[in-house]
């Protein structure tokens, strides 16, 4: 099968075996924002010379806007709930394939709902291994999720924007005109004097202008603001979402993403005695190879044996 996990900046493609195996993978830079309506031309391409006949995809490719706009599932919602809801679509171009979109969830525990799309399927991944019991994850990111687990079951969402947040006051504030563009440079003590400033009174809106007056004042130097920024940020994060008063203190959070953005919440975390377990980014690739396993099951058929 080919497993598509399909965001707004990048397409993903993995070739898996009939036991899970990952055998090949590719990377565009073809989102679901640049692709101007072309999904099926663009994908087409990507796939080429890969005639595996069932392809799922996620990620934003089924949202409002996308190729083929999916629903949400209401949680709390596991596998079986996410595998039963799959749909498949009869694009031209694709008759000698079958193309299967996996649902979003919903959380709906409060007054706003919270959504996510994409992400589901990196917890299939997880909701198949992890022991019953309530879990923690995390998924850092442009919008940072952290999700509850309970009993093989997504029980609650919560949204951070902390990433596009931080790029937003990076690019288009009076903060960023104090700071270094270069991303690349790491300040482990900004940060963290960024998460013990979240911890204190006043509120994000207030600290978030003390980063000004930290770099007027010569408190950090100017290449060093973007990390004391980015501590500040994730605090709240984690105050918010992750450690909110109405949840109890996880003694473990499963991290799942990119080893950067990882190795900055696992710093956070272990800051503040969490322990963390850190899963990759392609866990995608397992959740949908995982659906498609479950899908079939239901339907009483089997996966293909791989090729001799």
């Amino acid at each position: 099968m080919i497993a598509v996990d399909w965001g707004t900046t990048h397409l993903r493609l993995y070739r898996m075996g009939a036991d899970g195996t990952l055998s090949e993978r590719r990377r565009s830079d073809q989102g679901t924002l640049a692709t101007g309506g072309r999904f099926g031309a663009i994908l087409a391409a990507e796939m080429a010379g890969w005639d595996d006949s069932h392809v799922l995809l996620c990620g934003m490719a089924g949202a409002r806007g996308g190729w083929h706009e999916m629903p949400y599932l209401d949680c709390p919602a596991g596998l079986p709930d996410l595998a039963r809801h799959m749909q498949r679509i009869h694009p031209p171009g694709f008759e000698h394939r079958e193309l299967w979109f996996v649902p979003g969830l919903r959380d709906t525990s409060e007054t706003v709902p919270d959504v996510m799309r994409g992400e589901e399927t990196q917890l299939a991944a997880l909701l198949d291994v992890l022991p019953g019991g309530v879990h923690q994850v995390c998924l850092p990111g442009t919008h940072s999720k952290w999700v509850t687990i309970r009993d093989g079951r997504v029980q609650r969402i919560r949204t951070a924007m902390t990433g596009e947040l931080y790029a937003l006051l990076r690019k288009h504030s009076i903060l960023g005109a104090l700071m270094s563009h270069d991303d690349s440079r790491f300040d482990a003590y900004a940060f963290e004097a960024g998460l013990r400033r979240s911890a204190e009174p006043g509120g994000l809106l207030h600290h978030l202008f003390g980063v000004r007056t930290a770099g007027l004042s010569g408190q950090f130097a100017e290449a060093a603001l973007p990390s004391y920024l980015s501590g500040l940020l994730v605090g709240h994060e984690l105050h918010e979402c992750g450690l909110a008063a109405d949840r109890p203190r996880p003694a473990q959070v499963h991290l799942i993403g990119s080893e950067r953005l990882l190795g900055v919440y696992a710093r956070a975390l272990t800051t503040l005695e969490i322990g963390v377990q850190r899963h990759p980014e392609d866990l995608a690739a397992r959740g949908l190879h995982l659906l498609w396993t479950r899908r079939m099951q239901a339907a009483g058929q089997r996966a293909p044996a791989p090729p001799a």
